[in-house]
């Protein structure tokens, strides 16, 4: 019989679970302040709870608590990439960047990726499994503990497509935000998708404060199809009415994430058509200069195209920013690290 995996329970789904065991109610309090609030690496931590109890999580129940593979540290800017293993030996990874507001960690959704886009080596041999919401949140919970900061930024745009992954998802951002846990500021979560239209319509009807980016990448239905097979289900129009839509619902201001691809959509011509997309919903651009995949070809434009780029969006009236590059002295771009490990 499989084993229910406690760290991936609400509160309400704890307290009921432990009561229906014979515990008092607030045993779940003290259990979940451990696992999301103190991070306990174990249930023989736990020091609060009866030790019947403890045995019985250690032996009834699953306990997620990632382990950590690799660890590469950047001497540049002090970015962090680290390798997890899941409890059933897959790899995923996540990324720590240090902003002068705070730290941030980039996750992982899933266990590779099956969107396939042609920039990205996450999509490289296609999807393993969904991640739970216990193996989202312990990718946070390993990095908090080994830096000993808090972690002030999560972004969920690592490796796979949240919306996806779209129960689990939530699940995960209910355990991040609620105030007995960490407490995350919803506004301080981003979920960045590929384009799911009818996900993002859903999302935004579930009523939380969250950024949405959508991975753009492309000013063109055709152009975007050659980058990202998601286009050929999901039209640009419909992609972009329920960004709208979004926008309408929740007042949150979508982010575009653009990746700048030398010689492929960093004309002129591009950021025109791409001005015109994101005005009509106040959008934000943010621009990503591609971090070179060897398997794929792609080749990062060079700093006048990159700047020329940007100055023509701000004419045509466009918020824009370009995103820092970070680790380039480590396996910097999303999948490589773990790529470069499977291949080994």
């Amino acid at each position: 019989m499989e084993r229910i995996d406690v760290k991936s329970l609400t509160r309400e789904e704890l307290r009921r679970e432990l009561e229906a065991q014979g515990e008092k109610s607030f045993r779940a309090d003290q259990l979940y302040q451990w696992m999301h609030l103190k991070l306990a690496g174990s249930p023989k931590e736990m020091t609060n709870l009866p030790l019947k109890l403890r045995k019985k999580l250690e032996e009834q129940y699953e306990y997620v608590c990632l382990e950590t593979v690799e660890v590469q540290r950047s001497r540049m800017d002090g970015t962090c990439k680290y390798l997890f293993r899941l409890p059933d030996g897959h790899v995923i990874e996540s990324v720590l960047m240090r902003y002068h507001h705070g730290n941030t960690v980039c996750i992982s959704s899933q266990a590779g990726c099956r969107m396939g886009c042609r920039f990205c080596a996450s999509a490289i041999g296609g999807l393993v499994r969904n991640l739970r919401p216990s193996e989202m949140l312990e990718q946070i919970y390993r990095i908090q503990k080994d830096i000993g900061e808090r972690i002030s930024n999560v972004v969920v745009m690592g490796t796979g497509e949240p919306l996806d992954n779209y129960d689990n998802l939530l699940v995960f951002l209910k355990l991040l935000s609620d105030e007995n846990g960490l407490h995350m500021s919803q506004r301080s979560i981003t979920v960045s998708t590929c384009g799911i239209a009818p996900r993002i319509r859903a999302l935004a009807e579930e009523e939380l404060s969250i950024t949405l980016a959508l991975s753009l990448h492309a000013p063109t239905q055709e152009k975007r199809r050659e980058l990202m097979p998601v286009a050929n289900k999901y039209g640009l129009s419909e992609v972009l009415e329920a960004c709208g839509y979004y926008f309408k619902k929740t007042g949150r201001r979508i982010t575009f994430e653009y990746s700048l691809v030398g010689g492929v959509n960093d004309s002129q011509e591009d950021a025109k058509l791409l001005a015109a997309l994101a005005k009509p919903i106040h959008s934000h651009v943010n621009l990503i200069p591609v971090n070179p995949v060897t398997e794929r070809g792609y080749v990062q434009p060079d700093k006048r195209v990159i700047r020329n780029f940007k100055e023509r969006l701000e004419e045509y009236g466009v918020n824009v920013t370009v995103r820092r590059e970070l680790g380039q002295d480590i396996d910097g771009a999303c999948g490589q690290l773990r790529r470069r490990y499977l291949e080994k």
